[in-house]
């Protein structure tokens, strides 16, 4: 996972960087023998006693997908699209290079959940969807995410009342990512 790192390219969206990756972004392609390693460092992170593996739009599809494969667990994908159905629960996010809606289904009140995402960076996508879970009533059970480029987790885990497992602390540096311990 960290060699993948080495090549990655920084873009800017205002003050923020952003890094591309395979795993955040699906750029450049997924090695499948990286996308293996990053689901099978999950399963080991994780506690996956849980009634359903929640994330949010769009990368988390694949590593969600592949959880649920690998624990037989369903999963539930939460989105930038309205179905108005029943319970629907909207999810207001801010991150830190845009904001949008979202929203929650088939989540529902006393179920466990494990949230998993592909990255951490201001923590906006992640606090709107353990508020939205909370919202629902849903106990989460976990929060498991590959890379963690938010400045200060600590912080963000003390302000959610969760815990908040990342695989690899991540710092853009002068255009370049650099994996931290």
């Amino acid at each position: 996972m960290r060699k993948s790192l080495e090549d990655s390219p920084v873009v800017r969206f205002g003050e923020y960087e952003y890094f591309l990756h395979p795993i955040t972004d699906g750029v450049p392609p997924a090695d499948p023998a990286l996308v293996e390693e990053v689901v099978d460092a999950l399963l080991d992170a994780g506690n996956f006693d849980c009634d359903k593996i929640v994330t949010a739009e769009a990368m988390g599809f694949p590593l969600a997908a592949l959880l649920s494969l690998r624990t037989g667990k369903p999963y539930v994908f939460v989105r930038k699209k309205e179905y108005g159905l029943p319970g629907e629960v909207l999810v207001h996010q801010v991150t830190g290079y845009s904001r949008g809606d979202m929203y929650l289904n088939y989540v529902e009140k006393g179920e466990r959940v494990v949230i998993v995402d592909d990255v951490i960076s201001t923590g906006g996508t992640l606090r709107a969807l353990v508020d939205a879970l909370r919202q629902v009533g849903a106990h989460i059970v976990d929060i498991l995410i590959v890379f963690d480029k938010h400045k200060d987790k600590a912080a963000l885990e003390k302000s959610l009342g969760v815990p908040i497992q990342t695989l690899l602390r991540v710092e853009v540096v002068g255009g370049k990512v650099v994996p931290r311990m």
